[in-house]
């Protein structure tokens, strides 16, 4: 029996649980580092944990604290949200080995796909396609030298345990592979304690695809359509959308088709993500696989009308799958921006501080906001930066994109640099309206993206003076309205 859940995370994917988690009469328990201990997360939850600690290290990334937190709370199952443990095969074998449920894969199955080299070999005996590329034990550079010449450049270096971009290179000649192995490789080391590589044939103007997958416990496996997630920086996702505009029926099935191969390969159960590339003549290649729910669950859920974490309780109580493969609906568009408190001007590093202003577009039909903060919360630099994600649907995508447009410019932050103004100008973007999709998108219209704001125009100043000598006092000399010195009339 399923009737307790605790949320081994923070945010908005512990709120977005527990929302789900409520509305099927489960009770949520929240854990907290010491710095969170008034996070938006722990004032929704029924219990409230403190983990202590303010690093992850300390707090949301010790699996001992965790598996207490749940005896203690009386919880039978932790969801990991994503992030922190939600990949980690030794968390989930201990939850199992604590007699709790883990709401995600079997710890087999995550560790199938922790190493993108095993993961690659896994999936090329099942029949995926993959990226031409080296993949194997010798990491020495004469190895990748050979591999990179057979291959044909450009080529891509990537960690074999690595992911968020790091210790990813394009090297575009061969004078330059063993300078970027070195780096690569040391990077990898610093990021994961790994320092393997792999290489691949690097694909120009290539699209990122994924589909999303979900098993059950008695064998079942199904996809639900997929997902766009081309624009992107630094190899991390801005926007993501559902359907991939573009895509034929006969591409769909075939990459959905694929992705059932790849989960069924490894015995998946829950809900995963497997990530493709797609060319522009049609290919399509196998990247990774994510043994999670992702962030951009959402428009998934907008275009199909299912509760995707609605699943993951149901599967981990045992129950089949409900509805078949012919069965998932596809109804118009979704699109969805990660709004994070960050600073697009100093190379998107995160930003701390206090959102003195916080006001989220209007809910309502089409228009969907999963946050985690609310006004008067912190924004601690131990956490990953994101605020929440603006999702809107429409009939189809110029609609989702008007509606997503207009949410945008109703969303309010201030005490915080963001991101804001940045996804405004991606989504108004012509070339975003055209669907001109690809992992380059943002490298290639910078100078329209990243523009920074000129002078005010002398109107603004006149008309900011007028206010200003015209606006009434507030808290000042009450006691004596007629002092002069309870005007503001711009004398001193």
């Amino acid at each position: 029996m399923l009737t307790t859940l605790l949320i081994a995370n923070r945010g908005e994917i512990a709120c977005r649980v527990m929302r789900t988690a409520k509305a099927m009469g489960l009770t949520t328990v929240a854990v907290h580092s010491a710095v969170d201990a008034d996070a938006r997360h722990t004032r929704e939850a029924d219990i409230r944990i403190d983990l202590g600690g303010a690093k992850p290290a300390d707090s949301y990334l010790r699996a001992d604290k965790l598996i207490e937190a749940a005896r203690a709370s009386g919880a039978q199952a932790i969801h990991p949200g994503y992030g922190f443990l939600s990949e980690n095969a030794e968390f989930a074998r201990a939850c199992e080995t604590a007699g709790l449920i883990f709401l995600g894969p079997p710890a087999s199955a995550i560790e199938a796909m922790g190493s993108k080299s095993a993961a690659k070999a896994l999936m090329e005996h099942a029949g995926v396609p993959l990226v031409p590329g080296y993949h194997g034990e010798a990491q020495d550079p004469e190895t990748f030298r050979r591999a990179a010449e057979q291959i044909g450049y450009p080529v891509l270096l990537k960690a074999a345990a690595g992911g968020g971009g790091k210790g990813m290179k394009i090297v575009e000649r061969e004078a330059d592979l063993v300078e970027a192995l070195q780096s690569a490789q040391r990077e990898a080391q610093s990021s994961f304690g790994d320092a393997r590589m792999l290489v691949e044939k690097y694909l120009l103007k290539p699209r990122h695809v994924e589909i999303q997958v979900f098993a059950d416990q008695h064998g079942y496996c199904l996809y639900l359509n997929e997902r766009d997630c081309s624009i992107q920086r630094r190899h991390q996702k801005v926007v993501e959308e559902a359907p991939a505009p573009g895509l034929s029926v006969e591409l769909r099935r075939a990459m959905g088709e694929a992705a059932v191969k790849a989960a069924q390969a490894i015995g998946y159960v829950g809900a995963g993500t497997v990530e493709f590339l797609l060319d522009a003549r049609g290919e399509f290649f196998f990247m990774e696989m994510n043994t999670r729910l992702q962030v951009e669950h959402p428009v998934t859920e907008a275009i199909t009308g299912l509760d995707l974490v609605a699943w993951q309780i149901r599967i981990a109580r045992g129950e089949p799958l409900p509805i078949t493969q012919t069965q998932v609906p596809l109804n118009g568009h979704a699109i969805e921006v990660r709004l994070y408190a960050e600073d697009p001007d100093n190379n998107f590093l995160p930003a701390t501080g206090t959102l003195d202003l916080y006001r989220e577009a209007a809910a309502g039909p089409g228009r969907r906001v999963d946050s985690g903060v609310a006004e008067g919360d912190s924004i601690s630099p131990f956490y990953d930066p994101m605020l929440g994600k603006l999702i809107a649907w429409g009939e189809n995508r110029e609609e989702a994109r008007l509606r997503l447009l207009a949410m945008l410019d109703e969303t309010c932050v201030g005490g915080v640099r963001t991101n804001l103004a940045f996804l405004r100008r991606v989504i108004g973007h012509p070339a975003f309206a055209a669907a001109e999709l690809d992992t380059g998108f943002i490298p290639r219209h910078e100078a329209d993206l990243m523009r920074t704001p000129g002078e005010l125009p002398d109107a603004f100043w006149q008309l900011a003076a007028k206010l200003f000598v015209e606006t009434e006092p507030t808290h000042i000399r009450n006691d004596d309205v007629h002092s002069p010195w309870a005007k503001r009339a711009g004398l001193r």
